[in-house]
């Protein structure tokens, strides 16, 4: 019996030592000639809340029964989260485990709800796209990105899932290859807060939102806090948001509330945030003008309606002596010729181009102005 209890230790103990052998102490898989790095070793860029356990998770566990149970289950979404890095790897692979099993939606490509997103920057400095990881199961998913290229060091930014989250994800490397995250470079990060838009509903690649389209313009990190159909400014929201101590915030929630609730909401929500931050820019946008609104009359009234109520509150509020906050109209944000949605709300790739394109020299000089 006492030699049978040793060798079946024995054998506990082997299997336990070959499970533990393909990963090191740092993170890193060395399996299949790869070292696969776990990112959560790394500085995920993007996390408001970067000292919270559950790593993908974009509010702090303490939000849970404070916000709404929308917006903490869509707080599970990776939108906005990016890993900044450089590395001389002649090939790379991409791992990710998704927590939904839903990859798409009807209006929405997989490539943006539940895929990732590899850009590289080229000599001249510039961003440019290199490949998308395609989800095709759940949870688990594999993407080679590249393969047999010169290795060189090169910086690369990869996005997260808009509409899905993470269990985990690894970046595959060759052996010899080396990778480094591109650290915090002391700049004060923007911080988005809004709706189903902000989020990124419905760019085909993360690295289509408007809010990833304007980080890599302006060089500077993004916080996305963009809950779909629930960018409601309760106050529970305006408490969490004064947490954070961004360059500037960006509250962009008009399509998801009435007329009524935006004069309830509005003034309370930017005199919370501006108790806990004083100076920080404040821009209150009106939303996007919906493409049919033009020939839907009710669509078309909702969006006046809404505006004017917003108008008087940033009014109201710089009469009470409010400085440093701005006001983005609406007009003109995904052009005007009905062709930057997918459904007449929620922008294509090029009507995130152009909202960034609209919003970029007005937080510009938000920035500016407090220098």
């Amino acid at each position: 019996m006492l030699y049978l209890t040793f060798f079946r230790r024995g054998i506990v103990l082997l299997i336990a030592l070959c499970l533990c052998v393909p990963f090191a102490a740092n993170g890193q898989d060395k399996r299949d000639d790869f070292n696969w790095i776990n990112i959560q070793n790394l500085h995920v860029k993007g996390r408001g809340w970067a000292q919270e356990a559950d790593f993908f998770r974009r509010l702090p566990a303490r939000a849970e029964g404070k916000v709404t149970p929308s917006v903490w289950r869509l707080s599970e979404h990776t939108s906005g989260m990016y890993l900044h890095f450089k590395s001389n790897t002649s090939a790379l692979k991409i791992k990710w485990a998704l927590t939904s099993e839903h990859l798409a939606m009807p209006h929405f490509a997989a490539t943006g709800v539940s895929g990732v997103d590899l850009y590289v920057k080229t000599g001249n400095g510039n961003w440019h796209w290199l490949a998308v990881g395609q989800p095709k199961n759940f949870p688990e998913n594999e993407a080679t990105f590249f393969t047999e290229v010169e290795p060189i060091e090169r910086e690369y930014l990869l996005y997260l899932p808009l509409y899905n989250g993470i269990a985990n994800l690894f970046i595959g490397i060759p052996e010899e290859a080396m990778l480094d995250d591109v650290g915090d470079d002391g700049q004060k990060p923007i911080v988005f807060y809004g709706t189903s838009i902000t989020q990124g509903g419905c760019a085909s690649r993360a690295g289509m939102s408007t809010t990833a389209i304007l980080g890599r313009s302006l060089g500077k990190e993004m916080i996305n806090l963009g809950f779909s159909g629930s960018g409601r400014m309760e106050p529970e929201m305006a408490h969490l948001l004064a947490e954070l101590d961004p360059a500037l915030f960006f509250i962009d929630c008009l399509p998801n509330l009435t007329e009524d609730e935006v004069a309830e909401r509005v003034e309370p929500f930017i005199r919370i945030l501006r108790e806990k931050r004083p100076s920080t820019p404040i821009i209150i946008a009106e939303g996007v003008t919906y493409d049919d609104a033009f020939f839907v009359e009710s669509r078309n009234q909702r969006n006046i309606k809404s505006r004017i109520a917003l108008q008087t509150a940033y009014e109201n509020l710089l009469k009470e002596g409010f400085r440093n906050l701005y006001y983005q109209i609406g007009e003109g944000q995904l052009g005007v010729d009905g062709e930057g949605t997918v459904d007449g709300t929620h922008p294509t790739d090029l009507g995130f181009w152009r909202q960034a394109q609209v919003y970029q020299p007005l937080i510009e000089r938000s920035l500016s102005a407090t220098r």
